[in-house]
């Protein structure tokens, strides 16, 4: 690999992410920059590119739930959106062809159509990034975006198959069949893996034989990853995969960026034509808003999945080099939508990194937009005679909660943002209730101030929530105590200089715990009391 792709990356990575934007960004400039002065990808950059892509619908794969995508908002939702979008779009390139601009005098009213049906799509590598960054791929937001961008594959397939004249091959019905009949060995296999290297090797085997699979038999290699993922998603190791991938998996979406920065010299009218493309992306975003608040989401859930789909799509350079091949339009319009895709991704970037801002500043009017019927998870939270609150209820929060209980009684309530996790909780009987931390409607449905509660505990994976927990309670009057897990030493002091109480490292804190378990259950410190 060159090693000025790296030096590159790195270096604008860096100075982006000092900024308060997603290194993505940084990676997309440093492309821009390495195409300025000459330097080419290659196939090498393309091959890393498309690897990133493929394991990264692994990976999706692996935390899809099917039943997600039989929800109104999902398949309904994305077929009416994209319908629109591209009648809108075709409508406005079209028009713009009378004008005598440059390109747009070249296209027909088809080839309009060709190109408004390539910037309906919204990119999963770039919703992908921006979710996992903010930690809340087990949100609702989240599950509603991934939805969405799962079922634009699924028409990406279908264009794919049309267009290229590629039918799916007669093996195609029996593959599919064989991998449902082996799921149960497959399944035995993980689970053989451990939790090192092997397991890891296993994934990427997984991940390469569902993309040559489905590719061999006459489907899209990434929808094969995608499927092979969703094989494994109920497999108690699946999270545990996901993460041993994740290293490789951000690698390799370093050369999917920067391979798009790279890919063409736009001339001064292909630029202006791009940001025009970028500057009508508010309609996708208002469009995907509004069709979401109609399926009866929050104004919050709605705002912050469209603000992640705010984008064009890599599915777009696959159209357009479709488009290119087959003679419907000139070389040109590649590189315009690589550039138009590039300017959403910059635009979009800093309005997702401050989505939860935006939407406690605009809410009031955002809720115009909402359904006169009510979800039952608005409903006011009633902590009744509970004393204290676990914000958080994945591993470290659930232990908290159980250790708690058990000392003290039935005193402690949880609260987590993933339905399906509150679900499970309230079966093994426990107080949980579904709420999302980040989320300042979900402040207003409970007042810590009035309530028992003299005790939270905020057990959230990323520290940026729990400084907005701690603000938002004490702008509610709440005097007690709060303190926070923590993985890193300088989150500890962003939280205490956020007016924590208390901060535990999960690292130190876990050598602390088992030494007191030792010395409560082990006969050697039994001994040593005894002797001192």
């Amino acid at each position: 690999m060159n090693p000025l792709w790296i030096l590159a990356a790195f270096l604008f990575g860096a100075v982006i992410s000092r900024i308060g934007l997603p290194p993505l960004v940084g990676y997309l400039l440093a492309g821009f920059a390495l195409n300025s002065f000459g330097v080419t990808g290659g196939e090498l950059l393309g091959s890393v590119a498309d690897a990133g892509v493929t394991l990264l619908l692994f990976t999706i794969g692996l935390k899809l739930k099917i039943k997600s995508l039989a929800k109104p908002e999902v398949w309904a939702g994305t077929s009416i959106h994209m319908i629109v979008t591209v009648i809108f779009f075709a409508s406005v390139v079209w028009m713009l062809g009378f004008s005598g601009i440059p390109l747009f005098d070249q296209l027909t009213w088809q080839t309009s159509l060709l190109i408004a049906f390539a910037l309906s799509f919204s990119s999963t590598v770039f919703a992908v990034k921006v979710i996992e960054g903010k930690k809340e791929m087990a949100s609702r937001h989240a599950a509603a975006a991934i939805g969405i961008l799962i079922m634009q594959d699924i028409i990406a397939v279908i264009f794919l198959a049309v267009s290229t004249g590629k039918i799916p091959s007669v093996w195609a019905v029996p593959f599919l069949v064989s991998l449902i009949i082996a799921r149960p060995i497959l399944g035995r296999l993980m689970a053989m893996c451990g939790h090192g290297e092997l397991l890891m090797l296993f994934g990427i085997l997984m991940t390469v034989g569902g993309y040559s699979g489905f590719e061999f038999v006459g489907l899209k290699g990434d929808l094969g990853a995608l499927v092979v993922g969703m094989l494994f998603a109920t497999h108690p190791k699946a999270p545990e995969l996901a993460d041993r991938l994740l290293g490789f998996k951000d690698l390799f979406l370093i050369g999917f960026f920067l391979n798009i920065g790279i890919s063409g010299s736009p001339t001064l009218t292909g630029f202006i034509i791009a940001l025009l493309l970028a500057l009508i992306m508010p309609f996708k975003t208002g469009l995907f808003f509004i069709l979401l608040t109609r399926f009866k989401l929050r104004a919050r859930t709605s705002l912050l999945a469209s603000l992640s789909l705010s984008n064009y799509s890599e599915f777009g350079l696959i159209v357009g080099s479709i488009g290119v091949a087959n003679g419907w339009i000139s070389s040109e319009w590649l590189v315009v939508i690589a550039i138009a895709l590039s300017l959403t991704f910059i635009m979009a970037a800093p309005l997702n990194s401050a989505s939860h801002k935006i939407y406690a500043r605009i809410s009031d009017h955002l809720k115009y937009f909402e359904t006169s019927i009510r979800l039952p998870e608005d409903a006011l939270i009633d902590p009744g005679d509970a004393e204290i609150a676990i914000l958080g209820m994945g591993g470290v929060g659930t232990s908290a909660y159980d250790e708690l209980r058990r000392r003290y009684g039935d005193i402690v309530i949880g609260i987590d943002f993933n339905t399906e996790k509150v679900e499970e909780h309230r079966k093994k009987g426990r107080r949980v209730f579904f709420g999302d931390a980040g989320d300042s409607d979900f402040w207003k449905r409970v007042e810590p101030s009035k309530s028992l509660i003299c005790l939270v505990m905020l057990a959230l994976p990323d520290p940026r929530t729990s400084i907005f927990s701690i603000q938002q309670m004490k702008e509610r009057g709440y005097n007690g105590q709060i303190t926070a897990s923590v993985r890193y030493e300088d989150e500890m002091q962003l939280l205490k200089d956020a007016g924590i109480d208390a901060a535990y490292n999960l690292y130190e804190e876990a050598g602390v715990g088992f030494a007191d378990h030792v010395c409560e259950h082990m006969d050697y410190c039994k001994l040593k009391n005894v002797e001192l």
